[in-house]
């Protein structure tokens, strides 16, 4: 009977204990029931769905609503000239941002938080693209940039468009951005990170077998839209530069001054210093003209970036761009985007990381720097012709 009778005691002491447990919560908000916010809320990095950053995620092709960054997708990567796979780039970079949080979104080097700002900023989802024919591949991303750009407001100000920050995708993406900024801004001025020219013509692509679609390459990019007039004649930049060329002369750096390209070799990064190269890119970009930041994560070294479809040894260290990105906060930044990734020849997520962090650099100075300023070149006009895919001045 004894035994009975504290055995009980035990069982109604651990019930109290249980309860106690579980009710102090409340408690410790003078007796207020929580708010399904405060209780359920909040995510851990590793969990919850793969927007980028956490972001609020909307298609923003289909949601008319305004915003002031967007971060969009662009899965494509039939452009390409040796290894494919950069089409899944966009959400291998999305699943790397996971740690970046709003409530841990404190730039040290900017001392500026682009989570906990002005601005309204979304993850747009991805666009859709053909992966069958490159020709409507490049017409469905034209038309995507232009309704994201022309046909949308910053939800600050309602005068100027958002901008975007691409995550690719192939380099080839950054010819339709282009022409939806050109429309609005005029020419360009292009701050081109990578180990490639990507200013290679056609021809430089010898084959019995070619066609006019053939022209638009991972490579030939910057040169169609120089041809096409979206980029400025002379204060455009590469960084980062280490690739063999064509032939056995210098004729391609020649086709490249034709394009009005200061050249940046990934050596002067690290013979010459950070700050003899800032100097060199903002003595030769204004920084009143509208700007575009590319990043090929191939201009890193194969250490920091082996998923990527065209490797070259001797490349920038992470903190070499990080710390080129955050020096160049001060330019008329409209537009961006990092490329390239290929998360199937990654390792522990190393590319897509180190990606995923120039995106949150890129997103830091435009938020940072505020709207961007209006466009120098307001006589001209970028005209498309959608029938035919071109455009021109």
């Amino acid at each position: 009977m004894t035994n009975l009778f504290l055995a009980g005691l035990l069982f109604v002491g651990s019930v109290c204990a249980f309860q106690s447990q579980y009710d102090f919560y409340p408690q410790a908000i003078a007796d207020k029931e929580p708010t399904l916010e405060q209780l359920w809320g909040e995510d851990w990095p590793f969990s919850g769905m793969s927007s980028f950053a956490h972001l609020n995620y909307t298609k923003c092709l289909l949601d008319n609503q305004s915003f002031d960054v967007g971060i969009i997708g662009v899965p494509f990567d039939t452009a390409t000239t040796y290894r494919p796979g950069a089409r899944f780039g966009p959400k291998a970079i999305r699943s790397a941002s996971q740690r970046q949080t709003t409530l841990r979104g404190f730039n040290h080097r900017a001392r500026y938080n682009p989570y906990q700002s002005w601005a309204t900023i979304l993850d747009c989802g991805d666009i859709p693209i053909t992966p069958m024919d490159n020709s409507l591949a490049l017409k469905q991303m034209t038309q995507a940039f232009v309704e994201l750009l022309q046909r949308r407001s910053s939800s600050a100000d309602d005068s100027h468009p958002p901008r975007l920050i691409a995550l690719g995708g192939d380099h080839s993406i950054l010819l339709p951005h282009l022409r939806a900024l050109a429309e609005i801004y005029g020419k360009i001025s292009v701050i081109h990170f990578d180990a490639h020219l990507d200013t290679w013509l056609p021809s430089k692509y010898p084959s019995f077998w070619n066609s006019d679609q053939s022209k638009f390459t991972h490579g030939s990019m910057l040169w169609m839209a120089h041809e096409e007039g979206l980029i400025t004649d002379d204060s455009n930049v590469h960084i980062g530069l280490r690739t063999r060329l064509s032939g056995t002369t210098l004729e391609d750096y020649d086709d490249d001054d034709k394009q009005g390209f200061l050249r940046i070799e990934a050596d002067e990064i690290w013979l010459d210093g950070i700050d003899t190269v800032v100097q060199k890119v903002l003595a030769h970009v204004p920084n009143d003209v509208p700007v575009y930041i590319s990043v090929d994560i191939d201009s890193l070294d194969p250490g920091f970036a082996p998923g990527t479809g065209t490797i070259e040894p001797g490349g920038l260290l992470p903190r070499e761009l990080i710390q080129l990105l955050r020096r160049l906060e001060g330019l008329n930044l409209v537009g961006a985007d990092v490329v390239e990734v290929s998360p199937a020849f990654d390792h522990a997520e190393v590319t897509a990381t180190n990606a995923a962090q120039v995106v949150y650099e890129l997103l830091t100075s435009m938020v940072k720097k505020g709207k961007p300023l209006p466009a120098k070149y307001e006589e001209q006009h970028v005209i498309v012709n959608q029938e035919e895919n071109t455009y021109k001045v």
